[in-house]
């Protein structure tokens, strides 16, 4: 068995694509996985498989919620070791003064060239700063999430992937749980 973490874009967010924690658990349950475990209402899901391949998995997960609720659910799976990345590689995590609340990590559906950074068009976002390291991307944020057009929907029209983005407390948990 393989413990894999599906990352849930855009569920229970706004009153749109709406999912009970428990729903979702009995549906991946149903659907064959083992050891069904979520954190908090964002469509964090841990789930043990038999299956190594992390894509497959994605693949299963997004089938079966559209399914069985008849929503489009687009699943970013990650690893470990993605996780790990966030705090080894974040540039940001490490400066001396930095407001972690203001700090999120775009996952992102595919692993991304350095020269990405580029078709972002970062500078038009200014003070916000983003770093990307492969299959992430490190926001800081100068104001808050809430208050910027450099999001979810902005980073995956200009890379063309499917980008979740969580804030760097649940990252922080994320790995936690991994166990």
């Amino acid at each position: 068995m393989k413990t894999h973490l599906a990352l849930l874009r855009g569920i229970n967010v706004s009153g749109h694509n709406m999912i009970k924690m428990d729903t979702l658990k009995n549906l991946l349950e149903n659907a064959g996985f083992q050891n069904v475990r979520t954190y908090i209402q964002t469509g964090n899901v841990f789930i043990d498989s038999e299956e190594d391949q992390a894509a497959s998995v994605g693949f299963k997960i997004k089938q079966e919620i559209f399914k069985v609720l008849g929503l489009d659910v687009p699943v970013v799976m990650i690893s470990k070791s993605d996780l790990q990345a966030c705090f080894t590689n974040n540039s940001f995590a490490m400066e001396k003064e930095c407001d972690f609340k203001k700090l999120y990590v775009a996952f992102v559906s595919k692993e991304l060239q350095g020269s990405a950074i580029n078709d972002l068009k970062i500078s038009q976002f200014k003070p916000d700063e983003a770093q990307i390291d492969g299959n992430r991307i490190y926001i800081k944020y100068a104001i808050g999430a809430g208050n910027t057009r450099l999001d979810q929907k902005y980073i995956e029209k200009k890379l063309n992937v499917i980008a979740t983005i969580r804030n760097w407390n649940t990252v922080i948990n994320l790995l936690a749980l991994y166990g």
